[in-house]
C-alpha cells in the first residue's frame, strides 16, 4: 500500500515539474524583436586652418557648451598686424582714387586762370600793336619792315599762349584720365580682397562652437604649439548620438526607417525612445557568396536609431544597450 501510494505521488510530482518547466521556459522565451547593441557618437572635431600657440581654452572636458561659445584662441599677433597693414593700404588706395577723380587743387586752378588773363591781355595788346604797325607800313618811311614782322610774331605768340592756358584750365578741372581712374579703382578692389583675407585669417585664430554639445575631449594644453588643421576640441552634439544594433536576416525585413525603438540601459529604469534612422543595405561579417539555406541565419544587418536631443544626452558612447523594435 505504501509503495503504490509513493508511485502515484511521484507521478504527480513529475507532472507538476513538467508543467512548471513549461511555464518557466514559456515565460523566459526570448523576444525576437529585442537585440543587443551599443551607443555610438559622431564627434565634431574643431580645428584652426592656421598654426599657432594655444593662447587660451576656456572649456574643459565634460563641459556642455552652447552654439557660438568660445572654445579656444591661438596667438594672433602676426594676423593682427597683417590686418592693420591691409586696412592702411586700402585707406591709402581709396584716397588716391578719390584724388584721381578730382581736378587740380583750387589754388592751382586760380593760378592757371590768372595766367590766362595775362595771356589774353597780352594778346589784345599785340593785336593793337600789329594793327598800328600795319597802318604805318602804308606810309613810306614811317616804320621799318622788321618792326612790322616783330608785331605780327608777338600777336601770334600771344594768341597761342592764351589758347594753351585755356586748354590747361579745362584739363585741370577734369581730373585724371578714365583709364587712370579705372586702374586706381581696380587697385582699391584688390586691396579690399586682401583686407577680407587678413580679417578671415584673424578670425580663424578664435574658434567657437558651431552647435551646442558636450566637450568630449581636448587634445592640447595652453602654451603648446598646434599645427594647422590639427583638432583641438572634440565636440559631441546630442543629435550625433545614436544606437547601433545588429539583427538577423529573418528580422531585418520587418524593420523600416522611422519605426519606433525602445532602448534600455543597465542601471536606468526608464527607457529611451527613438526611431530607426538607417538600415544597412549589406550584410555584415559574411563574404559575398551565394548563401545556402543553412547559412542565412548567420547574416546580420546593422541598424541605427537616433533620438531627440533631450533624450540623447542620457546616452554615452560605448554603452551596451538592449534594443526593442516596435512599440
Amino acid at each position: 500500500m505504501i509503495g503504490t501510494c509513493s508511485a502515484r505521488q511521484l507521478a504527480f510530482l513529475c507532472l507538476g515539474a513538467a508543467l512548471a518547466w513549461t511555464l518557466v521556459t514559456g515565460c523566459n522565451k526570448p523576444n525576437s524583436n529585442r537585440v543587443q547593441g551599443y551607443v555610438e557618437g559622431e564627434f565634431v572635431y574643431i580645428a584652426s586652418p592656421l598654426a599657432g600657440a594655444l593662447e587660451s581654452m576656456p572649456v574643459r572636458r565634460g563641459m556642455h557648451v552652447q552654439a557660438k561659445d568660445l572654445l579656444f584662441t591661438l596667438e594672433r599677433a602676426l594676423e593682427t598686424a597683417a590686418r592693420d597693414e591691409a586696412e592702411r593700404r586700402l585707406a591709402q588706395a581709396i584716397a588716391n582714387l578719390e584724388d584721381a577723380k578730382k581736378g587740380k587743387r583750387p589754388s592751382e586752378i586760380e593760378s592757371i586762370k590768372a595766367q590766362l588773363k595775362q595771356a589774353r591781355a597780352a594778346a589784345i595788346f599785340s593785336e593793337s600793336e600789329f594793327a598800328r604797325q600795319k597802318k604805318l607800313m602804308r606810309e613810306p618811311g614811317a616804320t621799318a619792315e622788321l618792326e612790322f614782322d616783330r608785331a605780327r610774331a608777338a600777336r601770334e605768340q600771344n594768341r597761342q599762349r592764351a589758347a594753351q592756358l585755356e586748354a590747361e584750365l579745362v584739363t585741370a578741372q577734369l581730373g585724371s584720365r578714365s583709364d587712370q581712374v579705372a586702374a586706381a579703382e581696380a587697385y582699391a578692389r584688390s586691396l579690399q580682397a586682401a583686407l577680407a583675407k587678413a580679417e578671415w585669417d584673424l578670425s580663424q585664430k578664435r574658434q567657437i562652437a558651431p552647435q551646442a554639445g558636450l566637450v568630449f575631449d581636448t587634445f592640447y594644453r595652453e602654451g603648446e604649439w598646434i599645427p594647422a588643421g590639427r583638432p583641438v576640441v572634440a565636440l559631441l552634439p546630442p543629435q550625433n548620438i545614436k544606437v547601433r544594433a545588429f539583427v538577423g536576416e529573418a528580422q531585418v525585413g520587418g524593420i523600416h526607417p522611422g519605426d519606433p525603438v525602445q532602448v534600455t540601459v543597465d542601471g536606468v529604469h526608464e527607457t529611451f525612445s527613438g526611431k530607426v534612422s538607417f538600415i544597412s543595405p549589406k550584410a555584415e561579417y559574411t563574404p559575398p557568396v551565394i548563401y545556402s539555406q543553412e547559412r542565412r541565419d548567420k547574416l546580420v544587418f546593422m541598424i541605427e536609431a537616433t533620438f531627440e536631443p533631450e533624450i540623447a544626452v542620457g546616452l554615452h558612447p560605448g554603452q551596451p544597450v538592449d534594443v526593442q523594435f516596435g512599440s
